[in-house]
């Protein structure tokens, strides 16, 4: 049995969440076009018949924070390489590589992987000059170009399996995060805001599930019963956040309960509320219960 931790880093927008989310064949990760949509780490584990692979999603660079939760996603990054067998680093692919993949580059240490994503965007000849140009950058152990949206890994876990050492098992084999259920229940209603808000709203958005109870009556036997509260920092994109007549929060609260009910297998009744909460993202007891280590 081979068993090691993998990071996958990069910047914002280049698929890492989508990548994880197609190594693991089903949806763990959030996934949207804004950037900062991965808050903090998350581990995601990938069994196969010879090997336990842990994924960790990291957030993409966040230049210069201005807020505490800003730093903490900042430190998240750094952390990126401590104790890793892999780094796989994550890029589109673009002709010349941009400052920010540069910056990232010049950290990079160890067995490093490059992923070029998005393939089905740029032509063949184009892809081998992409290649070449990253490979006179460092000195990459593998470099994969695939497109995770489509579900094109070429072979990506089995690569990443080659070059592990034998080892224990981390994690339950029956388990594919070691996040709480109401963490990513919280992640989903937040990637339903971040599909459907404007640009400059869900930098100011979290999601808290203040309650996830089953029911324990007859008639409604399996149904879990959630309540969760949104906050966001301005009076004007509280409504915003619910629309017109409710429509808006019915619409993301609706994509979002079906998403939970993939995650729980089971039928759920959804109640959300949005709060205002000014300058949340300074707040140390408001970024504790939302499970980020600010001290």
């Amino acid at each position: 049995m081979k068993s090691g931790f993998v990071s996958i880093i990069g910047r914002p927008n280049v698929g890492k969440s989508t990548l994880i989310n197609a190594l693991l064949g089903e949806k763990i990760t959030i996934t949207s076009a804004k950037p900062q949509t991965t808050r903090n780490t998350i581990n995601c584990i990938l069994n196969t018949t010879a090997a336990q692979i842990v994924l960790i999603d990291t957030p993409g660079i966040v230049p210069h924070p201005n807020s505490k939760l800003g730093k903490f996603m900042e430190r998240a990054t750094a952390t990126a390489y401590d104790g890793m067998d892999i780094i796989v680093m994550v890029v589109t692919p673009d002709k010349t590589i941009g400052k920010g993949d540069k910056a990232i580059i010049e950290t990079l240490k160890g067995t490093a992987f490059l992923v070029i994503n998005k393939i089905d965007t740029i032509q063949k000849a184009d892809l081998l000059a992409v290649i070449d140009i990253y490979s006179k950058e460092y000195n990459f152990a593998e470099i994969i170009p695939i497109s995770a949206l489509n579900g094109e890994l070429n072979n990506l876990t089995e690569t990443i399996e080659s070059y592990l050492q034998p080892g224990p098992m981390y994690f339950p084999d029956d388990i594919a995060t070691d996040q709480p259920e109401r963490q990513i229940a919280a992640e989903f209603l937040r990637e339903k805001l971040l599909h459907h808000l404007q640009q400059e709203i869900p930098h100011g958005i979290a999601v808290e599930i203040l309650q996830m109870k089953a029911r324990k009556t007859k008639s409604m036997t399996g149904m879990v019963d959630i309540e969760a509260v949104i906050y966001c920092e301005r009076d004007s994109h509280k409504k915003i956040i619910i629309g017109k007549n409710g429509e808006m929060l019915k619409k993301i609260a609706t994509q979002a309960r079906q998403d939970i009910e993939r995650l729980l297998g089971s039928k759920i009744f959804l109640q959300t509320q949005v709060k205002v909460k000014k300058d949340w993202r300074n707040n140390d007891i408001v970024l504790k219960n939302l499970g980020y280590k600010v001290g």
